[in-house]
């Protein structure tokens, strides 16, 4: 396994200073955020382009490609987390076409996989949400066939704001979805970006799905979760989840990372696996969070 950082934890710093922060504290591989410079998005850890798409030539992709080299320092991924199911039709459209602009981009920079969310509309059930994944989502798995760029879904369920409440904003968030999906475009190209943490405050098993679902998984991210079980026993699963748990960077939270690492020796995982940094324990300064990356990167070196 190849250990990483996806870069959107730090949004201020230009691509070649993330990799060389990277190269300091000694991962071997990036997952780059591409989000579009225009977006505008106010969510957290979104809306960072560490590699704008739209204005990539190949001098820049030339220039990447050797300072990546000189550090080594590999991008395991090019990613864009949005909504691709999103209900207004418009905002729909333009999340779709630059993920279809990021595939292109990525088979350009020669990177293998396209890290994503599905998306959903919050307020339908699953069965209307198949119903518009089918619409949305052949097109774009046949893009990245046609560019032999991989995309990996990560099974985030997108529910930690009250607009994206019942159903969150990613569809691809269990095993049975999982399978569904698969059968509807059982593509070599479509598969998983695997976090432990989102099966941990779902009250799922985290381990069988890795099983499974081994030759989809394309991506790892490590990320941790804490559970406050008082909170949980006061307001139950229908509340919002960061009501009661909250995002840890690895070791801090309830991932056994013995067994779940056990587990990706056991399939014969020999991918990437980024640490994503989301813990607002961390986030005070940039001091903070450059200490939350040498920590993590301390942490799960020592398993792998």
């Amino acid at each position: 396994m190849n250990l990483g950082l996806l870069s959107a934890i730090l949004p201020n710093r230009t691509l070649e200073q993330v990799i060389d922060l990277a190269a300091e504290v000694g991962y071997g591989c990036i997952e780059v955020a591409c989000w579009p410079k225009e977006d505008g998005t106010e969510r957290r850890y979104a809306g960072v382009t560490h590699i704008d798409v739209n204005t990539l030539d190949a001098a820049r992709r030339d220039e990447i490609q050797a300072y990546c080299a000189k550090k080594n320092v590999s991008i395991s991924a090019m990613s864009y987390y949005a909504n691709m199911l999103d209900p207004d039709l418009e905002k729909r459209e333009r999340n779709t076409r630059h993920l279809l602009k990021l595939i292109e981009a990525a088979a350009f920079m020669g990177v293998g996989t396209v890290c994503a969310f599905v998306g959903r509309i919050a307020n339908k059930t699953t069965k209307d949400n198949l119903s518009a994944f089918q619409d949305v989502w052949p097109a774009i798995i046949a893009k990245a066939e046609q560019h032999d760029v991989r995309i990996a879904i990560e099974n985030c369920p997108m529910l930690f704001t009250e607009d994206e409440w019942p159903g969150g904003t990613n569809l691809a968030t269990t095993p049975a979805i999982f399978r569904t999906l698969f059968s509807i475009i059982p593509s070599p190209n479509f598969g998983i970006n695997f976090d432990p943490s989102h099966f941990i405050w779902q009250q799922m098993d985290y381990i069988k799905p890795l099983h499974e679902f081994k030759d989809k998984i394309f991506h790892i991210h490590f990320k941790d979760i804490k559970l406050n079980k008082d909170k949980l026993d006061e307001i139950g699963i229908m509340g919002l989840p960061l009501d009661y748990m909250s995002p840890k960077i690895p070791g801090l939270g309830d991932v056994q990372w013995n067994r779940f690492v056990s587990a990706l020796y056991d399939i014969g995982y020999k991918g990437a696996a980024c640490v994503e940094i989301e813990d607002k324990a961390f986030e005070s300064c940039e001091e903070t969070i450059i200490n939350a990356i040498g920590i993590s990167y301390r942490f799960m070196n020592s398993f792998l």
